[in-house]
């Protein structure tokens, strides 16, 4: 295949996959069981996925079975997630850049089983798509940086995501009447390098880049 065609192959494949591949899959909780996995920045927010899950667990009757003190130990979980360790407030704001590009472990084809990339190349991909919107990670139970955050998504002249890394994400969606994220497991912040907050991160030629904000 050609590598025009090899490019216009891989721009089918949107930005938001790439970085399903960089985030590992779920975390879950170890005291309750299995509530769900870690889903990627792209995908759904968190009220439909909660709202999805409870939907499954009504269905199966699992909903049914279980009994006041554990759905509110479920409902508690829920609005009050447990924080991403070993995050910080910023005492020196800082930029510095992460590197996207990481090596295929497995051939990747297309539809009629061609080889499109073998196994060891290496892919950056920012050299097929763009990030459509920066991710603004902070902690929610701090004020400060949720006043910050607020004044900056608003001022923005793009799209940011904001991403929770502590805090009640169900009431501060509930406050802003706009969707958050949080990140569970510290899988995103884990994969951009993510130790102090807030933290702001973007595209810059094909490098990720992190400011870490003084507030």
């Amino acid at each position: 295949m050609s590598q025009f065609r090899r490019m216009a192959a891989m721009r089918h494949i949107s930005l938001p996959f790439f970085f399903a591949l960089l985030v590992p899959h779920a975390a879950h909780a170890e005291d309750l069981g299995t509530i769900g996995p870690v889903y990627p920045i792209a995908e759904a927010d968190l009220i439909e996925v909660m709202k999805g899950q409870f939907k499954a667990m009504e269905k199966t009757g699992e909903l049914a079975k279980m009994d006041e003190a554990y759905k509110k130990r479920i409902v508690n979980y829920l609005e009050n997630p447990r924080p991403v360790p070993g995050i910080k407030p910023t005492e020196v704001s800082r930029t510095f850049y992460v590197d996207p590009t990481w090596t295929l472990e497995h051939n990747i084809v297309d539809g009629s089983g061609k080889v499109m990339f073998q196994a060891g190349t290496k892919v950056n991909p920012f050299d097929y798509d763009k990030m459509s919107s920066n991710l603004l990670f902070f902690d929610a139970s701090s004020k400060e940086q949720v006043e910050f955050a607020k004044r900056y998504i608003a001022q923005s002249k793009i799209t940011v995501k904001p991403v929770l890394v502590a805090g009640q994400p169900f009431k501060l969606m509930r406050d802003w009447k706009a969707r958050v994220y949080y990140d569970q497991g510290g899988a995103l912040s884990k994969k951009f390098s993510i130790q102090n907050t807030p933290s702001i991160v973007s595209q810059e030629g094909k490098m990720i880049r992190v400011d870490e904000i003084r507030l």
